[in-house]
């Protein structure tokens, strides 16, 4: 079944979505273990900014949501975060952020700097949206391995049902293959039942991957946030998103695949059928509890009151549940 699905086309591509396979979870952990094993690899979670200059229609720390607690982490405070995460075996910090223009160039560069000098075994991932190439290229000077960019969908018409007209998909996919290019490993992905998403648009997510070929795939259920415009939009589904996340196992083999926090949300066995459908990363927040509730993207996110360590030890008992192993180390991505 792995070769087909690797030769497939639009059609049978949009079949197998309509149609999956009973065994196609079971084909999807055959190929990850070849690659990875039975290993979960951790990274830290610091979720630096709520503030964010742009209006996209699903998000919750839109700009237009007056609703919205902001805040900013210190660059003391974002240490001081590492520093927690460190001592509990972390080896890769991953700063996520809304599009904070505070955080300008020399800010970013010396966080990654300082992050790099303290923990120089130690990845550093970047999720802070659509920059210049020249600012990319000044964070992989600074030291940061990885980034994170959603392409959130590969159809330009779905794509400005989700986001303002300012924004685009040309600048998104061009911000992707600016990192590739600057030797990030890259992680892109997209929405599962995101409003007006057809399975036609999922294939156009597919075909896009298996194009850009990202070291990284993050995918999760859309979830509405109450202040936001798709506020009344249903939320995406378990087993959709269980599905798509296998299929882009077996097209993309040795790909990073988070189980989300966001498929823990819908379902509270979510993230181990996430490690069940081929996933093997998880990534436990490490941001001060104070701040957690008011990262919010979506309702009902989990998590939110846990310190660092009863997270990490209630996600090590979920992984060694499912038959898995929890893997503290950089766990850099196999792909080329």
């Amino acid at each position: 079944m792995t070769d087909k699905i690797l030769r497939m086309d639009r059609h049978e591509l949009l079949n197998l979505i309509k149609n999956p396979p009973d065994n196609l979870f079971e084909e999807a952990r055959k190929v990850r273990d070849a690659h990875y094993g039975k290993k979960i690899f951790v990274r830290g979670l610091i979720e630096f900014t709520n503030y964010c200059k742009n209006d996209c229609f699903y998000c919750g720390i839109r700009r237009s949501n007056k609703n919205a607690q902001r805040y900013r982490l210190t660059k003391e405070e974002i240490l001081s975060c590492c520093e927690t995460g460190y001592r509990l075996g972390f080896h890769t910090f991953v700063l996520q952020g809304g599009e904070d223009p505070y955080y300008n160039d020399d800010l970013m560069c010396e966080i990654i700097y300082e992050i790099k000098s303290r923990y120089p075994d130690c990845a550093v991932t970047i999720s802070f949206g659509e920059k210049s190439r020249d600012t990319y290229k000044r964070y992989k000077e600074a030291g940061a391995d990885r980034y994170l960019l959603r392409h959130e969908t590969a159809n330009p018409a779905h794509y400005g049902m989700l986001h303002p007209k300012e924004l685009s998909l040309k600048n998104r996919k061009k911000c992707l293959y600016d990192l590739k290019e600057l030797g990030f490993q890259v992680g892109a992905g997209f929405m599962v039942g995101s409003p007006y998403q057809t399975d036609e648009h999922i294939v156009d997510d597919l075909l896009f991957l298996t194009e850009l070929n990202p070291h990284m795939v993050g995918i999760g259920p859309f979830i509405p946030h109450k202040d936001t415009p798709f506020r009344d939009f249903p939320e995406g589904t378990l087993q959709k998103t269980l599905t798509l996340l296998a299929i882009i196992r077996i097209m993309l083999p040795k790909v990073l695949l988070p189980s989300t926090t966001a498929l823990g949300t819908i379902h509270p066995k979510g993230r181990e059928m996430g490690f069940q459908a081929g996933a093997n990363v998880v990534m436990p927040n490490l941001s001060p509890v104070g701040v957690r509730k008011a990262y919010s993207l979506y309702d009902g996110k989990i998590c939110t009151g846990e310190e660092a360590a009863e997270c990490a030890a209630c996600l090590k008992r979920r992984i060694e549940s499912s038959g898995h192993v929890m893997d503290f180390s950089r766990g850099d991505s196999l792909v080329e």
